[in-house]
């Protein structure tokens, strides 16, 4: 069995410009081989990185903003069975996935180039619900307590 741990941010912000007020979610567009769907910014730990320093960098990466980290929200810990995998010659997946609430300081809403996301885009809260998006996204509303 494959392990792999990864970070990510819950970013949700009020939204009060042009297009309306209310609160708005960060998400990045996840898309590989012939599976996609929007996901909370972040991904895999590099070997000896700091979680908390994963999640930063992978929101930048894949957005464009830099982003402070609040609470640690929680793990998740998910098993995926060899025949859900992208590489199902591989066995089944242990998914850790260490969860942070997370707010932008900084930069400007850019789509990743080469990496594993193709876009990133804010959605009001209430509109999630009728996203394609992959379960990441509504473990990441519970422990921020948005479900």
């Amino acid at each position: 069995m494959d392990t792999r741990v990864a970070a990510y941010a819950v970013v949700v912000e009020e939204r009060t410009d042009q297009h309306g007020t209310g609160p708005r979610m960060l998400l990045a567009h996840w898309k590989e081989q012939d599976r996609s769907g929007w996901t909370l910014p972040g991904g895999g730990i590099d070997p000896g990185e700091d979680p908390a320093d994963a999640a930063v960098r992978e929101v930048l990466e894949e957005t464009g903003y830099d982003a402070e980290l609040g609470d640690l929200l929680g793990l998740d810990s998910q098993v995926i069975p060899a025949q859900d995998r992208l590489r199902t010659d591989r066995g089944p997946l242990h998914a850790l996935r260490v969860v942070y609430r997370a707010h932008v300081v900084g930069g400007e809403l850019r789509d990743e180039v080469g990496g594993t996301t193709d876009t990133a885009g804010w959605f009001p809260l209430d509109a999630v619900d009728g996203l394609d998006r992959v379960g990441l996204v509504d473990v990441g509303r519970r422990l921020a307590g948005l479900l």
